[in-house]
């Protein structure tokens, strides 16, 4: 699969005229639990070239093959592809998006080129707003144990949605850094020995063995854990220092290094005209 993979981003960069310069798993893959039929969710951040960022108009600055978008070579079913546009990700960098922290973080790279994605990882630390992360772990959180977690009858896989979350806003009270996709990690870290972990263990194996879908009686002891822990974050949450020095000069100049690097040639003869 990766080399398919690598053969759509190939054909994207022909047919959006557009260089990759990263692109990881950053689905249930990433996070260490896939089952036999689970997708395979890359995302990916690309440059278009000068002439693009030379407008007055604004333009869609994502690409989603094949939920919107298409290419011209046949893809295989099992595949989601989506990215951002570079400025779109270098400004959501900026805020501390943890959608693109964890791409960054992921173990799973398919392909990487020119030095965008190593200069932008030396930032991540100065950029990093726990608050901001905090609140988005939360969030998500909440709302998938409100949605999926509230009957006397659940399904396996929905567990996963509301414990990473809350294991990894964990490991952001714990460590104030950002924290690691793998799943595995975060419980034997944050977990301590005894009936809660075993159980979400047990649970693991099961997804992983592709019982997710399975409908079936709760898991009380996860349940109490998952509402003590949104309880405890969202008091911890409001204690925290909102405040992150502002990046936007040392991003802008990361945004120009890499358009230069990458479309030298392009660059020159665009300017010439």
């Amino acid at each position: 699969m990766k080399q398919h993979i690598i053969e759509v981003l190939k054909q994207i960069e022909v047919d959006y005229e557009v260089k990759v310069l990263y692109a990881c798993e950053s689905g249930s893959r990433a996070w260490g639990f896939p089952s036999k039929d689970s997708d395979y969710d890359v995302r990916f951040i690309y440059i278009h070239q000068p002439k693009w960022y030379l407008s007055i108009d604004q333009k869609r600055d994502v690409i989603e093959i094949s939920a919107r978008d298409s290419i011209s070579i046949p893809i295989d079913p099992l595949l989601d592809l989506s990215g951002w546009e570079l400025t779109k990700a270098l400004k959501l960098f900026r805020k501390s998006n943890p959608p693109l922290l964890e791409w960054l973080k992921s173990s799973i790279i398919y392909y990487q080129s020119y030095s965008t994605i190593d200069k932008i990882r030396e930032l991540d630390k100065a950029i990093f707003s726990p608050a901001s992360c905090l609140y988005h772990y939360l969030n998500m959180a909440k709302g998938n144990f409100r949605d999926y977690l509230q009957g006397n009858e659940v399904r396996i896989k929905k567990y996963f949605y509301v414990l990473r979350p809350i294991l990894a806003a964990k490991w952001i009270e714990k460590y104030n850094s950002i924290p690691p996709l793998e799943f595995q990690v975060l419980v034997d870290d944050i977990l301590e020995a005894g009936a809660l972990k075993d159980s979400v263990l047990t649970l693991l194996k099961r997804k992983i063995a592709g019982e997710e879908l399975n409908l079936e009686p709760k898991v009380d002891s996860i349940n109490e854990y998952l509402n003590k822990e949104i309880q405890h974050l969202e008091a911890y949450v409001k204690s925290i220092n909102l405040e992150v020095a502002d990046p936007t000069a040392e991003l802008d100049q990361l945004f120009r290094i890499t358009l230069k690097e990458v479309w030298q040639d392009e660059l020159v003869e665009l300017f010439r005209d």
